[in-house]
């Protein structure tokens, strides 16, 4: 009877992946804070980092706070629900994190025999952003009230066309004047 009991109060932890995105112009000082904060809290509630692979800055699909590039972070993590709970709060509150998402995966596992590769539960520290990275555009570039500097380009949209590829084209754009 007692080997039952102790068997239902016993708790299986699930996964759970968690990306978050940093502001492309992130310190980072601050970006090693927050993943800081991300291992405080998961060691504090009684959870493992399994997995952490940043993804770095990569073009956002839609602008989020006037950003359109953003610094992506993978992080898997074993817990349970009040883990997510925390690190969401915290991720909230963290004024670096532009969003963040959480997923629970398939699967309850056992926390006292997980094991995990400290190589791979180890943050890498974010690189500041290079120089010769486009800057972001400013308020009225965005909205087309000033010229935004072009970067070098061909005048000649079509390129390099010779009669040859003029022959795949139907005659109608063929002999348009402006190619």
């Amino acid at each position: 009877m007692q080997q039952t009991v102790s068997a239902a109060n016993k708790r299986h932890a699930r996964e759970y992946e968690l990306v978050y995105i940093l502001q492309p112009n992130v310190d980072p000082d601050e970006a090693d804070r927050v993943a800081t904060r991300i291992q405080d809290v998961v060691a504090k509630l009684g959870g493992k980092i399994t997995k952490v692979d940043a993804w770095g800055r990569r073009r956002l699909a839609y602008p989020i706070k006037k950003h359109t590039r953003g610094i992506f972070v993978y992080v898997r993590v074993v817990g349970f629900n009040d883990l997510v709970a925390e690190l969401e709060r915290n991720l909230r509150n963290a004024d670096s994190v532009m969003r963040f998402q959480t997923v629970r995966r398939e699967g309850e596992f056992d926390l006292a025999a997980l094991t995990v590769d400290p190589e791979e539960a180890k943050f890498t520290r974010i690189e500041s952003a290079p120089a010769d990275e486009e800057p972001e555009p400013s308020f009225e570039e965005r909205l087309g009230l000033t010229a935004r500097p072009s970067r070098e380009r061909d005048d000649d949209m079509m390129g390099d066309m010779d009669d040859d590829d003029m022959g795949d084209l139907p005659p109608e754009v063929r002999n348009d004047p402006v190619l």
